[in-house]
């Protein structure tokens, strides 16, 4: 079973299927027009603009789950990985495919907002939306919708769960079996108290670990300031091949620097459409700029700060290169406890222990969200929160919580990528055939900012058709009307 596993995960992730991800997102920066740099001032703004209400989440609460999902064992493990597997290079490549992905994500997220729906009193929003409302293709729509409860709410659950185990587990000594039990009682308290609850804890923990960790990171580079340098130029050189050590393993390079970036920022597979969708903004525009923002906080800040400390202190291995700074050590979260241990004496293991808990226990979060809101979406409004449908899902993540305590690191990585990806095909299918939707919304936002104003979206003028949420809030609010036709008639 577990060569099966192994031999799936590389048929899905082959090397035409990588090299998409860095042709979609440049294909997106070249029609957008550097969407992603032109408007970065303006994508901090927005970020702290805008109040949560009853039924919605604020910018800053959504960036923020969307960050409590990105930012987890990706950026410690994740890192650790592309580096033994494809050398510090791949941490040049995990910047490129940030940077890239980062319109590609500005596309998804608008897509979100405009196709969102409100369902049972919460706004709900996300790829399997933006297919059957843009697209038409309904069950398609309802093949991602399944793909995400299985992905989020158990492949890659496992992997969350799995880390915080292993790293508690070295640093402090406890059972797997205690800390599942520990797991199992947060979620459960967490998840069945709805999107709400969920946000609002994001919103607190995503800043406060995140800047833990740098303060941490800061430190280590404070006491090797003057290798920094050579880290820069180990990473580039490495990228293309011209330093001697990693010449052979380019192609490595990209492939894990691509994939791993993938995992860290998930920009373009769809699995961040779900918080974004979520957000209380006045133009879908608006949200697609906040999130892309947090494609470069994710890679650019959190896994640049891990490889750092990694490879400045020397603590990994790089197996198709023959590099051996630490033999037996098995990649992942021991490369960046030993990488502070051999600074911070003492302190590395349980610091990490402690950070990865916030890191990935803010991802189980949203993971969790993300498949409750395909389960919403399968089930629309045809039965209330308390349906036969929604507990039994709770359940089922609250044992595959559990169950990652005590498996295997490698089987959990290996299925949990075969999640992501299958779940990444279907989208940058979708995203690509609603190009021009997401463009209209791009140049109406412009063409407000350029006029002075706070920009608002009308679907009907121009000509975006099934953007339900907004034409009845037109409505609502008395600027038009709609006929059956769906025809903007003002009043």
């Amino acid at each position: 079973m577990v060569h099966f596993i192994n031999w799936l995960s590389d048929v899905v992730w082959n090397q035409i299927f990588i090299s998409s991800f860095l042709v979609i997102g440049l294909f997106y920066t070249i029609i957008t027009k550097c969407v992603q740099v032109t408007y970065l001032k303006h994508m901090i703004k927005l970020m702290f603009t805008g109040n949560g209400s009853k039924i919605g989440v604020s910018s800053f609460q959504a960036i923020s789950m969307s960050l409590g999902s990105r930012i987890g064992t990706g950026n410690v493990a994740g890192v650790a990985t592309a580096i033994t597997l494809g050398g510090p290079g791949a941490i040049f490549w995990m910047w490129v495919m940030s940077f890239l992905g980062a319109a590609t994500s500005f596309v998804e997220i608008t897509l979100a907002q405009v196709y969102k729906s409100k369902i049972n009193g919460e706004y709900r929003g996300g790829t399997p939306y933006f297919i059957e409302k843009g697209l038409g293709l309904k069950k398609v729509a309802l093949c991602f919708a399944v793909l995400t409860i299985l992905a989020n709410g158990f492949f890659l659950m496992n992997i969350q769960s799995n880390t915080i185990s292993a790293s508690i587990q070295q640093a402090f000594g406890f059972s797997p079996v205690i800390i599942g039990i520990l797991l199992v009682i947060l979620m459960g308290i967490l998840a069945f108290g709805g999107v709400k609850r969920i946000a609002k804890t994001a919103e607190v923990l995503v800043p406060l670990m995140a800047i833990g960790y740098l303060v941490v990171c800061f430190i280590i580079l404070i006491f090797n300031i003057d290798a920094v340098p050579g880290v820069f130029s180990v990473i580039i050189s490495s990228a293309f091949g011209t330093e001697s050590t990693f010449g052979g393993i380019v192609g490595s390079a990209i492939t894990w620097g691509v994939q791993r970036g993938l995992f860290s920022n998930g920009a373009g597979a769809g699995s961040e459409t779900f918080e974004g969708g979520a957000a209380e903004v006045s133009h879908p525009a608006k949200q697609g700029l906040v999130q892309a923002l947090s494609v470069y906080i994710d890679t650019w800040i959190i896994c640049s700060a891990t490889a750092f400390m990694i490879i400045i202190t020397g603590m990994y291995n790089v197996k198709s290169a023959s590099v051996n700074n630490v033999p037996g050590l098995e990649a992942g979260a021991p490369n960046v406890q030993m990488a502070v241990d051999s600074i911070l004496v003492g302190f590395g293991s349980k610091f990490l222990a402690i950070a990865l808990f916030f890191f990935c226990f803010t991802t189980m979060i949203a993971y969790y969200y993300k498949a409750e809101t395909s389960l919403s979406y399968m089930i629309k409004n045809r039965l209330d929160k308390k349906n036969l449908f929604l507990l039994p899902l709770r359940i089922g993540i609250l044992v595959c919580t559990f169950l990652g305590t005590i498996i295997s690191a490698s089987t959990a990585w290996a299925i949990g990528d075969i999640g992501l990806g299958s779940m990444a095909y279907l989208n940058l299918l979708s995203i690509l055939f609603l190009t021009k939707i997401a463009m209209k919304a791009l140049k109406d936002y412009k063409k407000q900012i350029k006029n002075g104003k706070d920009p608002e979206f009308n679907p009907l003028k121009l000509g975006v058709k099934n953007a339900d949420y907004w034409e009845e809030r037109l409505e609502k609010e008395g600027k038009t009307y709609i006929t059956s036709k769906k025809v903007l008639v003002k009043k």
